[in-house]
């Protein structure tokens, strides 16, 4: 057994299945559930998130589900710190932290640590979105492109978050990313931190998807359909009717949201609202997978396979998780 103690990361696309299989996990193994989704930590945001029904939450909760308020924002460096919070007390406890989710971001906070970037500057950010709104995000790309190459071929064209932040930092301290990220692991590896990572677990990487992306591109229609026939254009009104959530919120421009909100202000159909966000989810499915292909040392597993659980407990048990 490897002196630091077990952890699992169940990671995949949207719509694949990694709830499910991680239930399986739960039941069989003693792990404590974390969830690893920027949207998920919203109270309030059930069903266009495909947040787990109240009753599985109650028989295998979740850490890090409904822990913020739609108006407040919540950084990648506040899910490492909750995060590693979690895993420490689950160890502690004699079991298993299992993080499943989909936000690539997080994952990859937690394993490489994360870099110390300026603040944010509202005017410059504000300058940015204006440009993003009136040239298009392919310009963003662009000039992040022509001072950044790292990050831009790292950052998806279609990502408008991550391409302002990328060139708010320039901008505002006149070094890239890269440059930021290269200094601060020349600074741990100078205290003696080993590979500038944070995260002191022997972990276990499992990956969950359709081996065919057109069987993912389904999935992910008909949840989407099928998430508005249960309510997901009454959850976006209530939200609306708050008075204080606006669609610039990060919460509010999770995938699905944006586009509900973008219909109950008339500015789209019904049906050309559905089509949107079905479209925006296949992009972020996209992105997943993009991320999670030059990932190093993942166990991909079949979405549809029956056999997952066993693979699964066969993989962890070689990388000596189990005893």
């Amino acid at each position: 057994m490897s002196p630091l103690p077990p952890a699992i990361f169940l990671m995949g696309p949207t719509a694949a299945g990694k709830t499910d299989l991680a239930i399986e996990l739960a039941r069989t193994l003693p792990c404590d559930l974390i969830s690893v989704d920027s949207a998920l930590v919203y109270r309030g945001m059930d069903i266009g998130t495909a947040k787990p029904a109240a009753e599985l939450l109650r028989e295998f909760p979740h850490r890090l589900i409904d822990i913020r308020d739609p108006s407040e924002r919540y950084s990648a460096a506040d899910f490492v710190s909750d995060a590693l919070a979690e895993m420490a007390s689950s160890t502690a406890r004699g079991r298993i932290p299992l993080l499943v989710g989909g936000t690539m971001l997080y994952f990859k906070a937690l394993i490489e640590g994360l870099a110390d970037m300026p603040a944010a500057d509202p005017a410059i950010r504000a300058e940015l979105e204006v440009q993003a709104q009136g040239e298009g995000l392919a310009t963003l790309h662009q000039l992040l492109e022509e001072v950044d190459p790292e990050s831009a071929r790292r950052i998806h064209p279609n990502d408008p978050q991550r391409l302002v932040r990328a060139l708010e930092v320039y901008r505002v301290s006149g070094m890239t990313m890269t440059e930021h990220r290269s200094r601060q692991r020349q600074q741990k590896a100078g205290d003696g931190a080993p590979d500038g990572g944070v995260l002191p677990y022997t972990v276990a990487q499992l990956s969950v998807a359709p081996a065919q992306r057109s069987v993912l591109h389904q999935r992910i229609e008909q949840r989407f359909v099928a998430m508005v026939e249960q309510g997901f254009v009454e959850e976006v009104e209530l939200l609306r009717g708050r008075g204080d959530l606006h669609p610039e919120l990060p919460s509010m421009r999770s995938v699905g949201y944006r586009q509900v909100w973008k219909y109950l202000d008339g500015a789209c159909s019904r049906d050309e609202m559905v089509q949107l966000g079905v479209i925006a989810t296949r992009q972020l499915a996209k992105r997943q997978l993009t991320w999670l292909r030059g990932w190093e040392g993942v166990h991909w597993l079949e979405s549809s396979a029956c056999d997952n659980l066993p693979r699964a407990l066969k993989y962890l048990e070689r990388l000596t998780i189990l005893s």
